[in-house]
């Protein structure tokens, strides 16, 4: 049995066998963050969705710490072996197998940079992560508005989605709950709100809209989902 553990804004760390990784590790900085980038002594792999500080977070001191390989597109991770990480660099549409099950990125409509001495020194596209672990899906859409290839991961059978609802940068309470009906996973969990005042959102309005269509999981940090 897999566990997904809510670490506050989008980041998570997900554990099955033959992985122990963290998704969007932005842990210093981060209000909601139950944890910080010192927590985890050993893990395999660190998957990032896009390059935005609220996403990339604390990747390269932590895979610098634990030698975990960075999933992440071609180009993100061609920067951060620059930066002498190990990475494994994919892109839109591409899926791979690991020892722990298959990974595919999916399309995420955002920005993505990063800043370094006060320029925008990297720009890349941004996307989504499918995760395979004990033989069930996870869908973690990365920062994204509601679109129309999101039907198509009904085909998938997630097992569980973790979705924005924040609104201003990404999807809102109203879209996100659109997004549910097109994916159609067993469970859904509401993601980037309440960080920064922009981010407003109820994710008990979420739940109401979702209504049948999927089981709606409000995890507060720290909190675990075992699937």
């Amino acid at each position: 049995m897999g566990m997904l553990q809510f670490l506050g804004h989008s980041a998570f760390y997900l554990e099955g066998a033959g992985i122990k990784a963290l998704i969007d590790p932005f842990l210093s900085g981060n209000p909601q963050a139950s944890e910080g980038p010192d927590a985890r002594p050993a893990l395999d792999y660190i998957f990032v969705s896009h390059a935005h500080g609220d996403h990339l977070g604390d990747t390269v001191a932590i895979a610098e710490r634990t030698s975990a390989t960075v999933i992440a597109t071609n180009e993100l991770a061609t920067y951060l072996a620059g930066k002498g990480l190990k990475t494994e660099g994919m892109h839109i549409g591409g899926r791979a197998k690991f020892p722990f099950g298959r990974v595919k990125l999916t399309p995420a409509f955002h920005g993505s940079s990063i800043f370094e001495g006060g320029h925008l020194v990297y720009s890349d596209v941004p996307c989504g992560f499918l995760i395979e672990v004990d033989g069930k899906k996870i869908y973690h859409s990365g920062d994204t508005g509601l679109s129309v290839e999101m039907t198509l991961l009904e085909a998938e059978g997630v097992t569980v989605a973790a979705l924005p609802i924040g609104g201003y940068y990404v999807m809102d309470v109203e879209d996100a709950a659109r997004a549910v009906g097109f994916i159609k996973p067993c469970k859904v969990v509401p993601i980037h709100y309440g960080t920064f005042p922009v981010l407003k959102a109820d994710p008990e309005e979420f739940a109401r809209r979702v209504g049948n269509l999927a089981e709606t999981v409000i995890m507060k940090p720290g909190d675990k989902l075992m699937f």
